[in-house]
């Protein structure tokens, strides 16, 4: 087993998301620091921090150098940090000392590193709210389409009242919607630049210093924070909780797909399950177990960034590499789990003659509380909840069906008839607020 599976040939497919991933490798860091090494030299120049002639050079040799990765290594083993190796790799690059020495001017490592994972979350945050909208398209039509499908509702994994396919769907789709909105709050909080200098405070571009910032943040199409932010992470914390509460989200759907697909149960079929290396007749749920494994790796690692916002003074080395341990893997795992959500939601059907079958095996049990209701018109609510209780436990004791023995007992009363009750309504109002949201 590799130590990440996301960036294994063999359970990649599995664990891991191409796409998001490709938001966090080596050459996409690098690249991301030298467009923003590119800007900051033109915003320089612009304002006359540096000279028009350097910045102009600066700027286009950012956009065409190559800086292989590997020559970086051991220079960010030393640092701790591998911007002093890239601006060395640059510089020498440029073969032009006159205009490289105003490389990097005034900036801090921190900027670099910051301010290219702001651009870089801004288009992880792009690409997982067009996944959510297709998850909520989805879920959607599944919702709309069985609003009207009865089945049971579980409590405690034991029947309870009847429900419908479609308020199930809309159980599962109400929290993405939610989660998708929140993002969108979310987002415009981490396409935040960084400039704040050696500690924060711009020393070295003096006056200058703040418009510079917004200068750069302009040229990025990032936000200005208006000061350092160097040791204040609850931004990207904030993202991590959103994660956790996302994958929380998605792996409730994963339970319950397991538990409606499990042998005896078999309310729901997902096309394209996965088999067994010995038993033929296996339809493993892979895509539901993968959702709640993900769910589980999300929460651990969400809590692992929670303890990096401990940020001592005005730079934690310790602090910030726990981020840089812990965040992109969050990553990955959250948009692979956003995916196979797609993916498995466009892959579920409804059995209806097994959620028939499970919502009345003959016992008429899952009335139970309906025909309480029922007779407590007769005599007061808590003498016959318990008269109903009684009549459940002969049910069970003798085989006799619910319904016979409360006939029975009770001759004049009115049956009720099998009732949803506001399931279907809460499943089509979901429907509707996930195509407009």
């Amino acid at each position: 087993m590799p130590a990440a599976p996301a960036d294994s040939a063999l359970y990649r497919r599995l664990l891991g998301d191409d796409e998001t991933a490709a938001l966090f490798t080596d050459s996409a860091e690098i690249r991301a620091m030298l467009l923003v090494e590119g800007a900051l030299a033109r915003v320089q120049g612009r304002l006359g921090l540096i000279p028009d002639t350097a910045a102009a050079f600066i700027d286009r040799a950012a956009r065409e150098v190559q800086i292989d990765p590997a020559a970086l290594a051991g220079a960010t083993a030393t640092d701790g940090v591998p911007v002093p190796g890239l601006v060395a790799a640059f510089r020498a690059a440029m073969q032009a000392p006159d205009h490289a020495q105003y490389l990097h001017w005034g900036a801090t490592s921190q900027d670099i590193v910051d301010t290219a994972l702001a651009l870089r979350l801004r288009r992880v945050a792009m690409l997982w709210d067009g996944r959510l909208a297709a998850l909520l398209a989805a879920l959607a039509d599944l919702a709309e389409a069985h609003a009207d499908l009865p089945m049971a509702a579980r409590t405690y994994g034991q029947a309870a009242t009847p429900t419908s396919f479609g308020a199930v769907v809309a159980g599962w789709g109400a929290p993405v919607l939610r989660h998708r909105a929140r993002l969108a709050a979310l987002s415009p909080d981490l396409a935040v630049v960084s400039l704040g200098g050696a500690a924060g405070t711009l020393s070295a571009m003096g006056p200058e210093g703040p418009a510079v910032r917004a200068a750069l943040a302009e040229a990025l199409d990032l936000t200005d924070p208006g000061a350092s932010w160097h040791a204040e992470r609850d931004r990207i914390g904030a993202f991590a909780g959103w994660m956790a509460g996302l994958c929380a989200s998605l792996g409730k759907l994963g339970e319950d797909l397991i538990l409606m697909a499990q042998s005896g149960i078999g309310e729901i079929r997902i096309a394209g399950a996965g088999g067994s290396s010995t038993m033929p007749q296996k339809q493993n749920p892979v895509g539901p177990s993968a959702l709640v494994a993900l769910a589980r790796q999300v929460g651990a690692l969400a809590a692992a960034m929670q303890g990096a916002g401990l940020h001592r003074q005005q730079r934690d080395g310790a602090a910030w590499f726990t981020e840089w341990l812990v965040l992109p893997q969050l990553c990955i795992s959250t948009g692979r789990a956003l995916a196979l959500a797609v993916d498995l939601a466009g892959r579920i059907a409804p059995v209806p003659e097994a959620m028939a079958r499970n919502l009345d095996d003959g016992s008429g049990l899952i009335h139970a509380e309906a025909m309480s209701f029922a007779l407590a018109r007769q005599m007061p609510r808590p003498e016959a909840q318990a008269r109903i209780k009684a009549l459940c436990a002969e049910a069970l004791a003798v085989g006799q069906p619910l319904p016979v023995l409360v006939q029975r007992d009770f001759p004049s009363l009115r049956l009720p008839a099998a009732s949803t009750g506001t399931a279907p309504a809460e499943a089509r109002a979901f429907a509707s607020a996930a195509r407009t949201g």
